[in-house]
């Protein structure tokens, strides 16, 4: 299967799938290529591929990545490479992406899984974006301003889970019941990667 997990800034997305892989869940946990600088603590390979933006665009003119997409004026793409390996592997992969990643990835591989996470508030997301004090208020209140817009995407998932500040073991363990519901469907999901790469 290809699992999709998307979701708003700053609700939770890499702390889920770092706990997911704690859990030693058997997946392929593929990691997205940027052009963002490294934000203190982010290891490169594991967290993202940190990029030079000539890079980035060699990597779309060569047809290399599932899908990209320019966020807050950097660039986020992930690698075909490793998915397709993985899967002919006969691994399940699961990807992070943002809104329009997965809007792209929905267009061109529309039997894959897509979870939508999302935080119990608006109040509750603007509260973990203060706390991960990454962003100057300009930055901040374009990205609570984007997630606003974002929650109305959320008819295009599969699958929604609500990330509590104090319950991402809740969120982790929903979304392994997802995927182990999705392994019991009398027809399974066939999946294929195909398509052009690019925004939606």
């Amino acid at each position: 299967m290809l699992i999709v997990l998307s979701g708003p800034s700053g609700v939770g997305k890499d702390a889920v799938l770092h706990g997911i892989k704690r859990r030693g869940y058997p997946l392929h946990h593929a990691v997205t290529a940027t052009t963002r600088p490294r934000r203190r603590g982010e290891i490169e390979g594991v967290d993202y591929h940190f990029v030079s933006k000539a890079e980035f665009e060699k990597m779309i003119e060569k047809g290399e990545l599932l899908e990209w997409a320019e966020v807050y004026g950097n660039l986020y793409g992930v690698p075909k490479s490793g998915l397709h390996q993985a899967m002919n592997e006969g691994r399940d992969v699961i990807v992070k992406v943002d809104i329009q990643g997965a809007a792209t990835i929905k267009k061109n591989i529309p039997e894959a899984v897509f979870i939508f996470l999302v935080p119990p508030s608006r109040e509750d997301l603007e509260k973990r974006l203060k706390q991960r004090r990454t962003e100057s208020s300009v930055d901040l209140e374009l990205r609570l301003k984007a997630a606003d817009e974002e929650m109305n995407s959320i008819s295009m998932f599969d699958y929604v889970v609500v990330n509590h500040k104090d319950g991402i073991k809740q969120a982790i363990s929903t979304i392994e019941s997802i995927i182990t519901a999705e392994k019991c469907r009398v027809k399974p999901r066939a999946i294929e990667l195909r398509g052009d790469c690019g925004k939606p």
